[in-house]
């Protein structure tokens, strides 16, 4: 029986006229006398490699093969009413339908179904697919029969994708472990499995320490390898999800480094300037939808503009309406814009209803990267990491190298001064506080594809934003990607092992401490920045 599955493997699919013609023999010849002649002709199917091969064999392990009684032909059967219509296995080709009587269902009994199991395993290792090898593996892996090692070998050898040769090897390993002679082969494969972390090989190895006293040792010590490797692997996809909380408080308090530790305003409506962004992407994407719906794929990057457009414009109103009548004067503003949320709440409430809103995610936003040990990376997140540092970069370059940036630091420092020298300092107010509005949009935009838009989306990042911009350093840019990424990573590595809940809780309480310490935050300015 191996000796044929392993002509099986070797020879490619559709091998001429003279495979075809082995092939319809050996369906033929699946009506044998007795079952140990069937098991060969399985074999010399599986031998011939014949595309039509596995179709052939899963009918007849699914009971569809008859005899047609007038000339002894094999026939693939299905029940057509009251009659049956059939194709011939060799070709395919539909031929006349036959009555019930006319035809013979072929026999069947455990020995022949494990041959034709065995026989659709080879073929599957080999298959053009790589999808179909690696399924067929993993089914190998879950039920390593003996006759399979030297499939797998020659399978193996020939593997060209990564994943598929990854997962032969494993199945390779399970196979040898349980049914091969040679100590040292075993003692081989058990080493093999100590490089994979996924649980069915833990379980595998620990069913091997517990039963095989000559392997007890090897798999032991490959069980304490798989834990290390699986600590450190957790540990990487928990790095990955502090960057990736990092990023999203990194967007939500740029702005608020402007507009309070630029500025020195409280706004508590600074969340609602992300909802605002947020809703404007769900406008931009319906709009896409029902007038370019071949660009929707694009929409979210239209509705990065549009968003700092309609929330910069926002916080240019508030503060010419509110927040420049309230200078000096915190708790003062404090309430001020608190009370303002709840009327932006309310105004989206009554535009857009209570309920949630999606903003679906564009196809190059959309899958993941899979590592080693299941860690999964995101395209979403990924994205947003990436456009987290952008935003901070292009912010940078503002402060730095425009004109309204110099003007802006310059307010900052000694607003009696500037105004002196004819800088415009309520202007550079009302931009300032649109720039740091405008970004908070656009961070909501980014936080549609991870978070639910609805009228309280700004009142979850709120308080984080807040502690980012204080535990970095008021007005210090370096301060709030730093803090944001600090507090990012802390978070998501104490959740892992105190909750959601008490993680928020412990981070507050080791912020709270921190500024007592140290008041200006990690990164403090100096200079007169410092003392304004």
């Amino acid at each position: 029986m191996i000796p044929r599955l392993l002509a099986a493997v070797l020879l490619l699919a559709g091998g001429g006229a003279a495979a075809a013609a082995d092939f319809a023999a050996s369906v033929q010849a699946l009506d044998a006398r007795n079952y140990g002649a069937m098991v060969e002709a399985v074999n010399r199917m599986a031998a011939t490699g014949h595309p039509r091969a596995a179709n052939v064999l899963t009918a007849m392990l699914e009971r569809k093969l008859y005899v047609r009684k007038s000339d002894g032909k094999v026939v693939v059967g299905r029940r057509d009413g009251a009659s049956f219509s059939i194709i011939d296995p060799a070709t395919g080709e539909a031929l006349a339908p036959a009555a019930k009587g006319a035809l013979k269902r072929l026999r069947s009994n455990n020995r022949l179904r494990r041959a034709i199991r065995v026989a659709l395993g080879g073929l599957n290792l080999m298959s053009k697919d790589p999808a179909v090898r690696i399924s067929a593996a993993e089914a190998v892996f879950k039920d390593p029969g003996p006759g399979r090692i030297a499939i797998l070998k020659t399978a193996l050898e020939r593997e060209t994708d990564p994943k598929a040769e990854r997962a032969l090897a494993r199945a390779l390993a399970a196979a040898e472990v349980a049914h091969s002679d040679d100590a040292v082969a075993r003692a081989a494969a058990v080493g093999v499995l100590a490089e994979y972390t996924d649980p069915e090989v833990s379980a595998l190895l620990k069913r091997i320490a517990a039963k095989d006293g000559a392997l007890k040792e090897a798999a032991q010590a490959a069980l304490k390898n798989i834990e290390r490797r699986a600590f450190l692997w957790e540990m990487l996809g928990q790095l990955f999800a502090g960057l990736s909380l990092g990023s999203v408080l990194l967007l939500a308090a740029i702005g608020l480094a402007i507009t309070f530790g630029v500025m020195g305003v409280i706004n508590m409506a600074h969340g609602e300037m992300i909802m605002i962004g947020a809703y404007a992407a769900f406008v931009v994407q319906e709009a896409f939808r029902s007038h370019f719906p071949h660009a929707l794929d694009w929409s979210l990057a239209a509705a990065v503009p549009v968003a700092f457009a309609t929330a910069g414009a926002a916080g240019v109103a508030v503060e010419r309406g509110i927040i420049r009548f309230l200078y000096a004067r915190p708790l003062e503003t404090l309430l001020a814009t608190w009370g303002l949320s709840l009327v932006l709440q309310q105004l989206v409430r009554t535009a857009f209803g209570p309920t949630n809103r999606e903003v679906s995610s564009p196809s190059w936003m959309s899958g993941a990267i899979e590592l080693e040990g299941g860690v999964l990376l995101t395209h979403n997140r990924l994205w947003i990491i990436a456009f987290s540092l952008l935003a901070i970069a292009l912010l940078a370059l503002v402060l730095r190298k425009t004109a309204l940036g110099l003007q802006m630091r310059a307010v900052t420092q000694n607003r009696r001064m500037a105004s002196a020298m004819g800088i415009r300092t309520g202007r550079v107010d009302a931009l300032t506080f649109g720039l740091g509005s405008g970004i908070a949009g656009t961070a909501g935009v980014a936080l549609s594809q991870i978070d639910n838009v609805s009228p309280n989306l700004g009142q979850a990042y709120i308080v984080d934003s807040f502690m980012v911009v204080v535990f970095g350093g008021v007005g210090n840019l370096l301060g709030t990607l730093f803090g944001a990424t600090t507090l990012g990573i802390a978070n998501k590595l104490l959740e892992s092992w105190s909750g959601a809940v008490l993680a928020k809780i412990l981070i507050l309480v080791a912020v709270i401490l921190f500024i007592q310490k140290r008041p200006r935050g990690l990164f403090a300015l100096r200079g007169r920045a410092a003392e304004a």
